[in-house]
């Protein structure tokens, strides 16, 4: 199997048996799941933990693997279920914000957890917005009911169509585009209130 292969290609190949598939899948995939599963939970450990979860289902769901929806539909469905679950259990209850500082002793002195996070497909809005916007912004995202967060983190940071988001959350499109409206108005009203 080569890495050029598709997602699904990659996950019938280790269906079948063939190791380096799940490798490549999970080089992939692994950070950009593991950022959702970070700014869904706001908490490192508990992301990590997630992670390996995520994964692990992966691994257990692929003898009944079908090319039904497309991997990542699957995969970041089986993200999305596990952060829930782990919120609903109260796993980790003290939620750390993504912009505090981290500890000086781990020898990232000053450094925030979104500093230390590799996330290639957000460089650029860390590179135009300061840090205290960054802050913000992610403080703001940790304000929305769980279902507006997730609709909102597949939807922009994730750039995910409307009509996977509605396969990974289990509802229809116009209950996602609803979510989407009412998180960004939510983000809004927010930011009025920190310029006021």
């Amino acid at each position: 199997m080569t890495p050029e292969a598709s997602d699904e290609q990659l996950m019938l190949a280790f269906k079948a048996g063939d190791a380096r598939a799940f490798r490549v899948l999970v080089q992939r995939h692994r950070g950009p799941v593991f950022n959702f599963i970070l700014r869904f939970t706001g908490h490192r450990a508990r992301a990590e933990d997630v992670l390996q979860e995520t994964w692990l289902k992966v691994v257990r769901g692929a003898p009944d693997y079908e090319t039904k929806a497309k991997f990542t539909t699957w995969l970041y469905t089986i993200a999305r279920n596990l952060c829930v679950d782990a919120s609903r259990r109260g796993k980790h209850r003290k939620a750390y914000s993504l912009d505090v500082p981290m500890d000086k002793n781990a020898g990232n002195e000053g450094a925030t957890l979104l500093d230390v996070v590799p996330d290639k497909s957000a460089g650029t809005d860390r590179k135009v917005m300061s840090k205290e916007l960054h802050g913000r912004l992610h403080a703001a995202i940790g304000k929305l009911s769980e279902d507006q967060r997730e609709v909102f983190l597949m939807r922009e940071f994730l750039d995910m169509p409307f009509r996977d988001i509605a396969e990974v959350v289990g509802c229809p499109e116009n209950t996602v585009w609803s979510r989407l409206h009412h998180a960004r108005s939510e983000m809004l009203k927010m930011a009025r209130r920190s310029a006021a």
